[in-house]
Formats: C-alpha cells, structure tokens, sequence
C-alpha cells in the first residue's frame, strides 16, 4: 500500500501515514540504506508486518515526477 513518510526517527526507522489511515513504524531494509534516500514526505511503498499491523517494512520509494503522476492519475488517496 501507498503512505507518506511523516517524520524520520533513526537508524533505518521512519513514521509512514498509509492509505488506511493508520500511521506506522516503517522499517528501511539494509539493501535500500545506502543506494535510495528518503526524506519527509516522499511517496513510499509499504508492506505491512502480518503479526504487528503498527510496523511496516518500506519497499519503494517514489521519486518526485512519479508522485506527481500516482496523484493525477487517482492512484493516491490521502
């Protein structure tokens, strides 16, 4: 699901806003640390944990024009 990252807390952890209305901990795996940053509020792919659905591990993130086309074409709902 889509979020939006709502604040940046620390050693690979972020506050996400999904689509659902819930506001998670997002979880930045080892392999996107160093090769894709992410800032507040960058559009991102979230999947969330199926034992503790407040934790979520981030997938993608989306650049700034690639945004801009989800919101156009409806695919964002916030």
């Amino acid at each position: 699901m889509f979020g939006i990252v709502s604040s940046m807390l620390g050693a690979g952890h972020i506050k996400v806003r999904c689509e659902d209305g819930v506001e998670r901990l997002g979880r930045i795996p080892g392999r996107m640390r160093k090769k894709i940053w992410i800032k507040e509020g960058d559009v991102v792919i979230v999947v969330p944990w199926p034992f503790q659905k407040d934790r979520a591990d981030i997938v993608w993130r989306y650049t700034n024009p690639q945004a801009e086309w989800l919101e156009r074409k409806g695919y964002l709902k916030f």
